[in-house]
């Protein structure tokens, strides 16, 4: 059974392949995604973000990476399964750890971009509570052609008490 871990010095070139598999399968290989590969480090941990990796017997299994852009929206980003560990919940997890991450920091919204090519991705998000919402012109990636979105925490004042 996998276990979910965070990033270490020596992971970035398994976070780099496992993500590199599927872009360059579906898309192409864009500046940002060259930008966080030659520092993941420097990109993501150091700005308040984070990378998981799925873990099974020493091998590396999938990963994903949450991306810190203000104290209240973060991103999920670079999710990745490597293809013989796909349909066993690998993806799912790494998801879970992405959003426990965004909460715990307090953050009222967990978003990322994909594209609607990739429809298995597309129903794991789903499936978590990612809502389509307005994609925006904001996307630095020419795969990106939709947002979603996770509300992590309700916006404005506490209902007010009733009494029984």
């Amino acid at each position: 059974m996998a276990t979910i871990r965070t990033y270490r010095g020596g992971d970035a070139p398994l976070f780099e392949s496992l993500n590199r598999e599927w872009i360059e399968r579906h898309f192409a290989l864009e500046e940002p995604d060259r930008a966080v590969f030659r520092d993941p480090h420097g990109e993501i941990i150091a700005k308040g973000g984070q990378i998981f990796l799925a873990v099974e017997a020493d091998r590396v299994l999938g990963t994903c990476a949450v991306l810190r852009h203000s104290d209240e929206m973060f991103e999920l980003a670079k999710m990745a399964v490597a293809p013989p560990a796909r349909g066993r919940g690998v993806g799912g997890m790494l998801a879970e750890s992405a959003i426990a991450f965004a909460r715990e920091r307090g953050a009222a919204s967990l978003m990322l971009l994909s594209s609607r090519r990739l429809d298995v991705a597309l129903r794991l998000y789903a499936k978590h509570g990612f809502r389509e919402v307005p994609i925006g012109n904001a996307q630095e990636y020419s795969r990106a052609d939709i947002r979603m979105e996770l509300r992590l925490q309700h916006s404005g004042p506490p209902a007010p008490e009733t009494k029984a």
